[in-house]
């Protein structure tokens, strides 16, 4: 009876921790990825070294667990990634994910070697461990502190974290390799790289394309598609690893695939993965901290100390400026990519790999790694919303979005269901807009489901369903949000093909001769962007309104303020310039070399 008492109390405890990592989620909206520091405090006291009293050393399962837990991960990241997005920061992001973290395990090494005592294999052993940013820290910082990074920092970020396990787990197993037979060569090293990478890649595409053609030719029952796609990325990872190959970059490929084509469920998929990797991610974490002794900890914390300092302040950033060099990123961006390169559980689930094949010194890389997660999380998961601040790489969300709900609507895939409330300072209530991709279909009022027709006009706090293609109902979201306060257009930008955004397209067209319908004229250059284009306007966004071209030249409370007109090049020499239209244009062409615009 005891022993049925005790998985009694193990079911017991275990429903308590899953209870409390959904709970947990809460919090981690205000307090981010700190917080996983919590379960591995937990896991700690709960070992034999705490109250708790388990006795716990099974680094297989502590191994297997993580194993299972990244491959989920970089597979949520995966899915996520918009290719379009990553597509123009590939070349930076991979020379990060593979000569970054090369340099930065070398030049961590030196520091290793003096505080920990260690030859130079074992310290760049230590430094391998500790090289890669960790995706899950890296994904959930971001998401849960509210920040809007610029497209091409937000890219560099998402595709590097992404993708630099792999050669971080590479350069780790080669290490350990090496230490364990003092046999290998750079042949070797270059053979096993490559047949990993291709494999990897091989695989990853394959199983991606397999799993969009089945997911949708096969009727599956309503709430399996998620376990079953969740189910698929961890056979495509087995698939790898049983051939030699990286299967972490394999479910990443995977990932990318299965969210960059138009298939069942996608958005229950989503969902279900978000809570699959956020308990994987408390598991893992737990078991970590199970592992970790702080008697152990507390003989190396200093020279631990150390390694961490060096790395964060020395290691990482010359790695990313040696890195960025070739390619154009201005300081700003290379000292927040630099600072962004937190590391998390992958760090501590690298060093359980010479526990795991019983490495003399094996518990010291372990007590490192632990040391360095702890103080890289806390000191630079806490300040990435204010660096990205000071840094003017990227400004925090007022408002987190609106409560979307998203349906699916069998027999097609190419439109979904996507519900919002309409709250009172909305763009879509203050001005009635919405893209043109997009159609209102119903409105629930008082519990009243209404047509379009029956319910106009909209009222604040109605539900209102509209049809819009999948991969763009997420630009819907900035209609239905508070409306973030415009400044005025900066009056430097404003002359002959420089106008505000406030203009109405009946007032263009008196004055430029562009044919607009009575039901646009009345509509502000800033409405046409917004109804016309697939996402957020960004600096650049062009749009063709006969026989111009509209350019978005600035931007402010996430609206066009300021409106350049490309007009045809027949009318702009139709007539010869005056002296004032001639010191206008050297004006703004002056201004346009020194904006960038």
């Amino acid at each position: 009876m005891a022993s049925l008492d005790s998985v009694s109390i193990a079911i017991f405890l275990g429903a308590i921790l899953v209870m409390a990592g959904i709970l947990s989620s809460l919090l981690a909206l205000r307090f981010g990825a700190p917080l996983l520091l919590v379960f591995l405090l937990i896991g700690m006291l709960a070992g034999d070294a705490g109250p708790g009293q388990l006795s716990f050393d099974d680094v297989r399962t502590t191994y297997l667990v993580g194993s299972v837990a990244l491959a989920l991960i970089l597979f949520d990241g995966g899915l996520r990634t918009r290719f379009q997005s990553i597509r123009t920061v590939l070349a930076p992001s991979m020379v990060l994910a593979t000569i970054g973290v090369l340099l930065t395990a070398v030049i961590a090494a030196p520091a290793a070697k003096y505080a920990l005592d260690l030859n130079w294999t074992e310290s760049l052993l230590v430094g391998a461990v500790v090289a890669s940013t960790d995706a899950a820290a890296v994904f959930l910082l971001v998401h849960t502190q509210g920040l809007r990074l610029r497209p091409r920092v937000g890219a560099t970020l998402e595709a590097e974290s992404g993708t630099n396990d792999p050669f971080a787990i590479f350069l780790t197993l080669m290490l350990v390799e090496f230490i364990s037979s003092g046999e290998s060569s750079p042949a070797h090293v270059v053979m096993e790289l490559a047949r990993e990478g291709v494999l990897g890649t091989v695989v990853g595409v394959i199983g991606g394309r397999l799993v969009v053609v089945a997911l949708n030719r096969m009727a599956l029952p309503q709430g399996l598609h998620a376990p079953f796609v969740t189910t698929a990325a961890l056979v495509i990872f087995g698939v790898a690893q049983i051939s030699h190959a990286s299967g972490f970059l394999a479910v990443y490929l995977a990932g990318i695939i299965i969210g960059n084509r138009p298939t069942r469920a996608h958005n229950s998929v989503v969902t279900f993965l978000d809570a699959a990797t956020w308990l994987a991610q408390i598991v893992m974490f737990v078991l970590l901290g199970l592992l970790a002794s702080p008697q152990r900890l507390l003989g190396s914390v200093g020279p631990s100390v150390i390694v961490a300092l060096v790395l964060m302040l020395v290691a990482r950033p010359l790695a990313v400026l040696l890195c960025l060099m070739p390619f154009r990123f201005n300081w700003r961006e290379k000292v927040f990519i630099a600072w962004t390169g937190l590391r998390g559980a992958v760090a501590i689930f690298l060093a359980s790999i010479p526990m795991l094949v019983g490495l003399s010194k094996a518990y010291l890389y372990f007590d490192v790694a632990f040391v360095v997660v702890v103080i890289s999380l806390l000191l630079q998961g806490w300040t990435l919303a204010p660096a990205a601040r000071w840094l003017h790489v990227a400004l925090p969300r007022v408002d987190r979005g609106p409560r979307r709900v998203e349906l699916d609507l069998p027999g097609q895939l190419e439109q979904q269901l996507v519900g919002y409330p309409v709250r009172p300072k909305s763009l879509y209530f203050r001005r009635g807009l919405l893209p043109s991709w997009s159609k209102p279909t119903l409105v629930i009022r008082d519990e009243r489901i209404l047509s379009p027709v029956e319910a106009d006009p909209v009222a604040a706090g109605d539900y209102l369903y509209l049809l819009a293609p999948p991969e763009k109902a997420e630009a819907l979201d900035r209609f239905f949000v508070d409306m973030a306060p415009s400044s005025a257009p900066d009056p430097h930008l404003l002359g002959d093909f420089m106008v505000s955004g406030e203009h109405t397209l009946g007032e263009l067209a008196q004055i430029y001769g562009v044919s607009a319908e009575e039901e646009q004229a009345k509509l502000t250059l800033a409405d046409y962007f917004d109804i016309h284009l697939d996402h957020a306007p960004k600096e650049g966004a062009e749009l063709v309104l006969d026989p111009i071209v509209l350019v978005a030249r600035s931007i402010s409370g996430g609206r066009v303020s300021v409106v350049g007109l490309r007009l045809p090049e027949d009318e702009e020499q139709a007539a010869p310039p005056t002296r004032r239209q001639k010191f206008r244009r050297k004006l703004a062409e002056i201004w346009s070399s020194v904006a960038g615009v």
